[in-house]
């Protein structure tokens, strides 16, 4: 009898804002706000036919705002899968924090909770888990958690390395800096066979 071993799939863990559609600093309140960055539902569909697992953790205070309503968070995120679907891309899920700033939660970012809530339904380690950002929170989650963050220039990522430049928030040590999430998935997906394509902070 032969036994045959399949390999685990691999878990990625995407911000939203900033790495998959164009941020806004007045949030983004309507799907007609939802905007894709070039190149992004496209790097997500190569890695959904790579085997890839992807999971999606956002912050969304705009709900403890009262900026939008779950209906309407819903139908974004609505949007954004059937854009995705059309490449034959999938999002397994979208974990998404709805507190505020000072409400004191375990599952806002810079908070490791919602990444290890993704974590624990996938039922993978963390360990090398790579997580992209655009924003200092985002990758501070990650690390805290054992994960590989991965930052991005899009969004707010130019405004993230430029503080970590002038020593005002340097990046957690390991830090990966690429261009936009298409980038990303170019290192990723050329792993193991060449790596170290990517800047890291220092």
């Amino acid at each position: 009898m032969i036994e045959v071993l399949h390999a685990e799939r691999p878990v990625i863990v995407l911000d939203r804002d900033g790495v998959i559609n164009h941020d806004s600093d007045h949030y983004i309140k309507h799907p007609d706000e939802w905007v894709a960055i070039e190149g992004s539902l496209e790097a997500i569909s190569r890695l959904s036919h790579e085997g890839w697992r992807v999971f999606v953790a956002t912050n969304q205070s705009g709900l403890a705002r009262g900026l939008f309503d779950m209906q309407r968070l819903h139908a974004i995120h609505r949007k954004m899968q059937e854009a995705l679907a059309e490449m034959g891309g999938t999002i397994e899920a979208i974990f998404f924090c709805p507190h505020g700033p000072d409400e004191g939660c375990l599952c806002r970012k810079p908070a490791p909770g919602l990444i290890s809530d993704i974590l624990s339904r996938a039922d993978h380690p963390a360990l090398g888990t790579p997580v992209v950002g655009d924003s200092h929170r985002d990758l501070s989650a990650a690390h805290a958690l054992g994960a590989r963050p991965i930052l991005v220039q899009t969004g707010k990522g130019r405004r993230t390395l430029e503080a970590h430049a002038s020593g005002k928030q340097p990046l957690p040590p390991g830090t990966q800096i690429v261009s936009h999430l298409a980038e990303a998935v170019d290192l990723l997906l050329s792993e193991p066979r060449q790596s170290g394509s990517a800047a890291r902070a220092r």
